[in-house]
């Protein structure tokens, strides 16, 4: 694609992107992109909604695939969310393994940071024994979760492979085994 095309498709995002960055490959994800996943059952769409310095990119799957690429990307985004995790974007979109397709406000809904789970699995039985919670800052410990605390977002970093099982399978946090 030639230099003039691609600063024209990054100018109707809202991104000014300059010759250097589209010669070396380095365009950079901002807050509230939404990039658009194929999979084997259809097309997923997620927004980037924070940057950890810990674990780095958030990303929001939004709840429904779609047959065909979507047509009304801002409704999608007032949507429920499927899952919330951290994940290699700026990687993926620079080897043009996922595309940016638009830039939205992150909605109210996905503004504030969510509240993760995190546990050591034990070999034996596959689950985690003892869980922690973690705001992006600090973490705290609580044992066992509740029926509500087991919807909160696992903390990891997927790559392209587990983020396209998991969107297949409808894989939510509250319906993890561990």
């Amino acid at each position: 694609m030639l230099y003039s095309e691609v600063r024209k498709y990054f100018a109707g995002l809202g991104t000014q992107v300059s010759e250097n960055a589209i010669i070396t490959g380095m365009v950079k994800p901002k807050i509230g992109d939404i990039f658009e996943i194929p999979t084997a059952k259809g097309f997923a769409y997620a927004q980037y909604t924070h940057e950890n310095a810990l674990m780095g990119a958030l990303i929001r799957v939004f709840d429904q695939l779609y047959p065909a690429k979507a047509e009304n990307l801002e409704r999608i985004v007032e949507g429920p969310v499927r899952f919330s995790t951290f994940f290699p974007l700026k990687a993926a979109i620079q080897q043009d393994i996922y595309k940016i397709v638009a830039n939205y406000d992150v909605s109210e809904s996905n503004r504030a940071f969510p509240i993760f789970r995190t546990g050591m699995v034990d070999p034996k039985t596959k689950k985690v024994l003892v869980w922690w919670l973690w705001d992006g800052e600090k973490e705290w410990k609580i044992g066992e979760l509740t029926p509500e605390q087991r919807k909160l977002p696992i903390r990891g970093v997927w790559n392209v492979a587990m983020l396209e099982q998991r969107i297949e399978e409808g894989w939510r946090p509250e319906t993890d085994v561990t």
